[in-house]
C-alpha cells in the first residue's frame, strides 16, 4: 500500500523523515502505515544518516515562575519538577505533560533515560510523602503520551546509577535502600518487553554512583558504602553485556576522591567530568584538563555530550538562575544557549535522545 497516494514510497519516506519529532503523534493518527513506519529502527536510522534527526535533551527541571513586571524570576518554596526538553539544534525548550498520578510534580531525585522513542522515568522520592518510589514511567514520543511500566523489584532503592544503551535497556546499579544501607544489586529494564533482568552483584557497594553506557558496557563509577557514607570511592566497576559479567575493580579511576554526577561518555572512549571549574577528561588512561566553564555555569548540575560537543547546564552560585552552554571539543570555544526565564530552574537529571 502507498504511503501517500500517487507517490512512489521512496518519495513519501522522503517527506515523513522531515516531520519534526514534536509532530509523530499527529502524523501517527492519520494512517497506521505512517504510524508503522514512524515505529521502525530503520525509519530512526534513516533520519540520522540523511542528517534529519534531531537531537534532545531531556531534563528533570524545577518549574519557576518569571515575574515579567520586575523581571525577578521567583522559585516556589517546594520545587517542583516536570520534564523539560532541549533541542540542541534550534536551542527550542518545551515541556511534557505531567506523569499520571503525579500532580505535585516529578518524584524528587528520579532518573531519566531514553531508548529508542520512549522516555523513561524512574523512581524518586514523592513529592508529597517523601517515600521512595520504584514506579516507572514511559512516554513515547509516537503516541505522545505515558504509560506505567513495571515497577523496580527488590527493595526500594534512591540515589542509584542509572543509563541506558539507547536501544532497548536502562541499567540500573547501586544506590541505598530505606536504611541508608548502600547497596551492590544491579538490574535491567527492558522498555520493549516491559521486563526486569536481575544482574551479577557488584563487588563493591556503591551509595549515589553514576551509570554510563560505552562500548557495549554498563560503567558504575564512584560512589560509597554504607560505613563510609559520604566519602567517595575512586573506583569504578564495568559491566559487559557481551559477558554478562563485572570486570574487575578499576582502583583510582577517578584519580580523586569526588562526587561523579557529571561524569559523561564521549562518542569516542573519552569519559569527561567537571571538576574545580574545569571540563577534565580521560584519555588514554590519564585525566587532562581541556577547558575552563564559564562562571554563568560553573556550579554544574548536568553534563553530556553528542558528535563532538559537550553541554554544561549550571548556575554561577546557589539559587541563580540555570544556563545552558556547549563546548565545542575541537576548537574548546564555548556557546552559550539562550532560554526563556521559565527554563532557567535547577536541573536534577537529565539524558540526551537523539530522533
Amino acid at each position: 500500500m502507498d504511503l501517500i497516494p500517487n507517490l512512489p514510497n521512496h518519495i513519501a519516506l522522503e517527506c515523513l523523515i522531515r516531520v519534526p519529532y514534536d509532530q509523530f503523534s499527529r502524523v501517527a493518527s492519520v494512517s497506521n502505515d505512517w504510524k508503522k513506519e514512524i515505529e521502525l529502527p530503520e525509519f530512526r536510522r534513516l533520519r540520522k544518516t540523511t542528517c534529519h534527526s534531531q537531537k534532545i535533551i531531556v531534563m528533570s527541571q524545577a518549574r519557576v515562575d518569571p515575574n515579567r513586571k520586575t523581571g525577578v524570576i521567583k522559585r516556589f518554596a517546594n520545587p517542583e519538577y516536570r520534564v523539560t526538553l532541549l533541542e540542541l539544534d534550534t536551542g527550542h525548550w518545551s515541556e511534557l505533560p505531567p506523569l499520571p498520578g503525579f500532580s505535585s510534580g516529578l518524584p524528587m531525585f528520579c532518573q531519566l533515560a531514553a531508548v529508542g522513542l520512549n522516555i523513561v522515568v524512574m523512581g524518586g522520592l514523592d513529592p508529597v510523602n517523601w517515600e521512595v518510589s520504584n514506579s516507572v514511567f514511559i512516554f513515547n514520543i509516537v503516541t505522545g503520551k505515558w504509560h506505567r511500566g513495571d515497577d523496580m523489584p527488590g527493595v526500594r532503592r534512591s540515589f542509584y546509577g542509572c543509563v541506558s544503551d539507547h536501544d532497548r535497556m536502562v541499567y540500573v546499579a547501586g544506590g541505598h535502600d530505606a536504611d541508608k544501607n548502600a547497596l551492590r544489586s544491579a538490574m535491567a529494564y527492558d522498555v520493549a518487553e516491559n521486563k526486569w533482568i536481575q544482574l551479577p552483584d557488584m563487588a563493591m557497594e556503591r551509595d549515589e554512583c553514576k551509570g554510563i553506557f560505552q562500548d557495549g558496557k554498563f560503567h558504575a563509577i564512584g560512589g560509597y558504602c554504607t560505613k563510609t557514607q559520604g566519602r567517595f570511592e575512586e573506583t569504578a566497576e564495568v559491566f559487559d553485556v557481551a559477558t554478562w559479567q563485572w570486570g574487575n575493580v578499576e582502583e583510582n579511576f577517578l584519580k580523586v576522591s569526588t562526587c561523579p554526577r557529571t561524569c559523561t561518555a564521549g562518542n569516542d572512549k573519552d569519559i569527561y567530568l567537571s571538576h574545580e571549574g574545569d571540563v577534565v577528561a580521560l584519555k588514554l588512561e590519564k585525566w587532562q584538563a581541556l577547558a575552563k566553564i564559564p562562571a554563568e555555569v560553573c556550579n554544574v548540575a548536568y553534563m553530556t555530550t553528542w558528535q563532538g560537543k559537550l553541554l554544561v547546564i549550571g548556575c554561577a552560585r546557589y539559587s541563580e538562575p540555570h544556563m545552558a552552554y556547549v563546548l565545542d571539543l575541537k576548537s574548546y570555544k564555548w556557546t552559550k544557549i539562550e532560554s526563556r526565564k521559565e527554563f532557567c530552574g535547577h536541573v536534577q537529571s537529565g539524558c540526551y535522545l537523539e530522533i
